[in-house]
């Protein structure tokens, strides 16, 4: 059996550990990535009689991919401000 405990820590508030069976790593992922999961003390990998801990490996591929500023389209950016504008004036 494997599944993956992840602490949050809410401050004052305390800590929690979700564990569930059911999650898989792409779950965690995922739900780092939406912001479901923050403020994560550590994130541990239990497979049978072992323990590791993998939050480095797991942030690291929640992580979003940064988008260098030349590769932003700025006149697409002002074409679906406009269109959106425009489907506003109309309602």
């Amino acid at each position: 059996m494997q599944y993956f405990v992840v602490m949050i820590d809410y401050g004052r508030r305390g800590r929690e550990a979700v564990v569930d069976p059911e999650i898989t790593r792409r779950e965690v992922i995922s739900r780092i990535s939406s912001g479901e999961y923050q403020n994560i003390s550590f994130i541990h990998e239990i497979a049978e009689d072992s323990v590791e801990d993998v939050t480095k490996a797991i942030l690291a591929e929640a992580a979003l991919p940064e988008i260098p500023p030349e590769d932003v389209d700025l006149q697409a950016l002002r074409n679906d401000h406009a269109r959106e504008m425009r489907k506003h004036e109309k309602a």
